[in-house]
């Protein structure tokens, strides 16, 4: 009976999250908003950064080492605790939590860039090599059309990460959803899972945003083909 009880109490606390979102759209719409511009920042940075070194160290064919490490690095770092260390450069707010978000974004763009240019059969650059282009030109012609959907999976990947993990900017004044996240005193425990259920949802359409934009940028003949990681190959070879 007591089970029953604790079971019926809790899908009624689950229920009064939704209720919560229906009761407060236009704040959690807002909260959503600045959740995106900080998570927005971050990934800008972070594809700043990672995606040219990524695509570089594909196309010489060095570096994974450093693409490795960087993702290893980028996901092993927590980002409270980078938050906690930028506090003492950047203080409190938006670029406090921005720079924090933009370590964590740049792991899966870096590596997935390397891997994608770096995967691209040799038979086809030297191929085009053959046909007289130029190392730029089969970067930009061959090399990047062939990679890209891999690197938009590094960059959905980072994008979910980043947006899943900005609620914890609300520590540090970064704003958003997790400003009703930690503030379970004031909008109770329907407050936070119905914020939650945002975090989840933007997340969502997050990756799927980005999916659409990675089919239109895709060339129609390239739609639907992979090209093999560096680690993919290398169990092939194993076998």
């Amino acid at each position: 009976m007591d089970a029953l009880i604790f079971d019926t109490a809790n899908a009624h606390t689950f229920v009064q999250g939704f209720a919560f979102i229906g009761h407060h759209a236009g704040f959690l719409a807002h909260k959503a908003l600045e959740q995106l511009a900080l998570s927005g920042a971050a990934l800008a940075i972070g594809a700043v950064v990672a995606l040219p070194v990524g695509i570089a160290l594909g196309h010489f064919h060095r570096g994974s080492t450093v693409a490795i490490g960087a993702s290893i690095v980028g996901r092993a770092l927590p980002s409270i605790l980078l938050i906690a260390v930028f506090l003492t450069v950047l203080g409190i707010g938006f670029t406090n939590n921005m720079a924090a978000l933009a370590v964590l974004a740049t792991g899966p763009m870096l590596t997935n860039a390397y891997e994608g240019v770096d995967g691209v059969e040799r038979d086809v650059t030297d191929a085009a090599q053959g046909m007289g282009m130029s190392p730029v030109q089969i970067l930009r012609r061959v090399e990047l059309p062939l990679a890209l959907p891999l690197i938009f999976t590094g960059i959905r990947i980072a994008a979910v990460t980043v947006v899943a993990t900005a609620p914890i900017a609300a520590i540090a004044g970064g704003g958003g959803l997790g400003d009703v996240i930690v503030n379970q005193a004031s909008y109770r425990l329907e407050g936070v899972l119905g914020a939650c259920y945002c975090v989840m949802a933007l997340s969502a359409g997050v990756w799927l945003a980005l999916l659409a934009l990675q089919q239109a940028m895709t060339p129609r003949p390239l739609r639907g083909v992979t090209v093999p990681s560096a680690g993919d190959q290398s169990r092939k070879e194993l076998l």
